[in-house]
């Protein structure tokens, strides 16, 4: 919103208005659906009043029976939503961009809404949308079909005993694939707040230890996107209170029992516990639990790494075939390294990997890795669940997987980084001004020698977040460019690391170099020219 414009708080909801949203969303009208927002934001709604009714409308249509297809004997990949999850980035965003700017990351998560909804009929062609990518292809004349919903919203099914015993069973019905009966269960455990925390918690681990088990030459994969719906669930509860936050949880609890499920990094995650930290052989009787060392871990490690062990670590990861960098993290935990600092080396060992990627669709397996570990440490900096070491060794798994993906399909070349001459004469804003038009012509090397030039240059570092965080929200017709956009600056802010700018290199070659459908300025400038943004047009 502009600077000068503040929140209407109590007056009445215009019913007629977001009836209209939601005829427009439904149509699949993009510019519709914004014109509407543009009418909201004049009249000064409350975001929380504007994402809640975004989320009800979209809720039901943003499910699928299952994240894979079988075509004939090919095996096809039935994408996830990204509804959710840009509502999700853009209220953090909001709190990033010039206050002109404000309502604008949302602005992005209305005009995707459209295009977001019925992702299975997408994918066969029955339905319009931003997955529906046949070449050539387009929808008949006349409206499009009205989006199909798969899971049906239900009512709570409460249980008795203790709470681990209940949370269990929930876990059980998710890793069968029980999906209406966990979320039922789910419901019912949401119910008490006394106990909210604990369900959270519990539904963030589900959704972290669910991610792929191999990746070259995959496109079906679960590349942590159960986590990342989960974060947002919670997240946007949080923002809209839970006493108005059933269509979020409807909207992302239900499909963390969606299959496929993938269990078996996780399963090596318990096992490697066993092997190096508790010291015994892995034999078939059945385990349970967190142990004493992994307890004793969260506890007292507080350690953070050194600039050579951050390296080493690194060096283990993305350039090293495993087992080296499970011996050397468990290493790490026994001489008392701190696991939330390790992630921290994790974080930036993640952007050096997108940094390196440059085939604009070559940034599935990095970026999803990147917010993986990004929601992973927005978990243990929210929550304490007692698996959370388990889950360390899976975050390394997963970017080690990630990085040689990159070897494997060719992208994974070292870059040089360096500010361009004479640079060092210019004022930080001139400087500012680089990256904006390296951004905006999807110059990926421009955009990160610039950037370069920035740090180097010793000015305020705040003032690059928000053109970085700016640059995301002006890049539309992905999702990914928010979503991106914001974790990479939520982690610089948080990141420890000696290191961290490199997230902010990461930040702005993202940006520039991924891929992008369409003209991505289209959203951005609408919503300029509509609100008279002068900076937008």
């Amino acid at each position: 919103m502009p600077n000068d414009v503040q929140p209407i708080v109590n007056s009445p909801k215009p019913e007629a208005l977001y009836g209209k949203l939601e005829e427009r969303i439904l149509a699949r009208d993009q510019k519709g659906a914004s014109d509407v927002y543009y009418d909201l934001v004049r009249q000064r709604r409350p975001m929380k009043e504007m994402v809640a009714e975004a989320v009800r409308i979209h809720a039901p249509y943003t499910h699928v029976p299952y994240h894979e297809r079988i075509d004939d004997g090919y095996v096809n990949f039935v994408n996830n939503d990204h509804c959710l999850l840009s509502a999700r980035a853009a209220i953090n965003l909001t709190k990033l961009v010039p206050e002109d700017c404000a309502a604008l990351p949302f602005a992005q998560t209305v005009w995707y809404i459209p295009t977001g909804l019925d992702i299975w009929n997408q994918k066969i062609l029955k339905a319009p949308g931003h997955y529906a990518r046949a070449p050539g292809w387009s929808m008949p004349p006349g409206p499009p079909p009205m989006p199909e919903v798969v899971w049906p919203d239900q009512e709570p099914e409460r249980l008795d005993g203790p709470l681990q015993e209940r949370l269990d069973h929930w876990m059980t019905l998710v890793h069968r694939g029980n999906v209406l009966e966990a979320y039922r269960v789910f419901l019912g455990l949401m119910g008490n707040p006394a106990e909210r925390k604990e369900v959270l918690a519990q539904l963030l681990h589900a959704g972290l230890m669910d991610v792929q088990d191999r990746a070259l030459y995959n496109r079906s994969y679960t590349t942590g996107h159960k986590a990342f719906r989960a974060r947002a669930t919670a997240e946007l509860g949080n923002f809209l209170g839970w006493d108005n936050a059933h269509d979020v949880v409807y909207a992302g609890a239900l499909d963390i029992a969606v299959g496929p499920r993938w269990y078996s990094t996780y399963e090596m995650a318990c096992n490697v516990v066993k092997i190096y930290l508790e010291k015994q052989a892995v034999s078939a009787i059945p385990y349970g639990g967190a142990s004493p060392e992994e307890l004793a871990i969260l506890a007292n490690n507080k350690e953070p790494l050194s600039r050579e062990e951050a390296e080493a670590f690194e060096r283990a990861v993305i350039r090293e075939p495993e087992p080296g960098f499970l011996v050397l993290l468990s290493k790490y935990l026994e001489a008392g390294k701190s696991p939330r600092r390790i992630l921290d080396a994790l974080q930036i060992a993640t952007a050096q990997v997108i940094i390196e990627t440059q085939g604009v669709n070559n940034f599935s397996l990095p970026q999803h890795c990147f917010e993986y570990l990004n929601t992973m440490g927005w978990f243990f900096d929210n929550f304490e669940h007692k698996q959370q070491i388990k889950l360390l060794y899976l975050g390394a798994a997963y970017l080690n997987r990630a990085a040689w993906h990159q070897k494997g399909i060719g992208d994974a070349e070292p870059v040089a980084i360096k500010a361009p001459a004479g640079a060092d004469k210019m004022s930080p804003e001139q400087i500012l001004e680089r990256i904006d038009a390296a951004a905006i012509a999807l110059n990926g090397e421009d955009s990160r020698n610039w950037t370069q030039a920035y740090i180097e240059s010793g000015a305020d570092r705040q003032k690059l977040v928000q053109r970085l965080a700016l640059l995301a929200c002006r890049m539309g017709n992905d999702p990914h460019n928010q979503e991106i956009g914001q974790v990479t600056l939520e982690d610089y802010g948080k990141n420890q690391g000696w290191n961290r700018d490199r997230i902010l290199l990461a930040s702005a070659h993202h940006t520039a170099v991924h891929r992008k459908y369409g003209n991505p300025l289209d959203c951005a400038n609408r919503f300029g020219a509509a609100l008279g943004v002068a900076r937008l047009q």
